[in-house]
């Protein structure tokens, strides 16, 4: 099996999990700090996109994995995004989170 099929099935299952939990807490509360954390997690779903892209030889044209190309600035500004807007999304809401408000 290709590396970088493997590397990407098994970054689904945690990068799914992170996105289906914050979908289900952005559907509870509606705010600010929940759309960051949303936000961040498509864009940990759209890295492993771009590898199965990668390791199933889709879109070509971008030349996915070479240095340089739209493909390889796709993957790295999705990294960033999502490793940036995730965390800091769920330490705000953390942070102001207040049991039995509603959020709306």
């Amino acid at each position: 099996m290709n590396p970088i099929l493997l590397k990407a099935l098994i970054a689904l299952v945690p990068v799914g999990l992170v996105f289906a939990g914050s979908l289900i807490l952005y559907m509870r509360s509606r705010t600010g700090f929940t759309i960051l954390q949303l936000i961040g997690s498509a864009c940990l779903i759209l890295v492993v996109l771009v590898h199965f892209c990668e390791a199933l030889h889709f879109l070509t044209w971008m030349r996915w994995g070479e240095e340089g190309t739209a493909g390889h600035y796709l993957d790295m500004a999705a990294v960033v995004l999502g490793l940036t807007l995730y965390p800091l999304g769920f330490l705000l809401h953390a942070l102001t989170y207040r049991p039995g408000a509603s959020g709306r």
